[in-house]
């Protein structure tokens, strides 16, 4: 048994480092969000994108525009307060791909506005 889980901890740990499951969730969400016609044309088109960034150095366009970051934080905030609560905060980090289903976040009690959530989108996207 001690193989078995040796092997589980090491490709966990290369998924981590690679970040591979961030990027999967990226893909999807992307995929999901544009339903384009031709999926798998999409998909490579994105990796492609990623590659060249990467190599140029120069940030990736994240499908998602401050627009449509404005929108989804409209529909967590059914009450029009202009916040949304930690838990709806990490829904929607969720649903967008950018947050790791180990990942621990710290609830510090306050509420999330606009800005702090679309920064988060931000600087999350740029780690991808």
């Amino acid at each position: 048994m001690q193989a078995g889980g040796n092997r589980e901890l090491e490709a966990k740990n290369y998924l981590e480092k690679h970040q591979i499951m961030e990027l999967l969730n990226y893909l999807t969400s992307a995929l999901l969000f544009s339903r384009p016609e031709k999926p798998r044309e999409y998909l490579i088109s994105l990796l492609e994108q990623l590659r060249i960034a990467k190599i140029t150095g120069v940030a990736f366009p994240f499908f998602m525009d401050h627009s449509n970051i404005v929108s989804m934080f409209e529909m967590m905030d059914t009450s029009n307060k202009g916040t949304i609560s930690f838990v709806q905060y990490k829904e929607g980090l969720k649903t967008l791909g950018l947050l790791n289903e180990d990942e621990v976040l710290k609830d510090d009690g306050h509420v999330i506005t606009l800005e702090k959530f679309r920064s988060e989108v931000k600087k999350r996207t740029e780690k991808i």
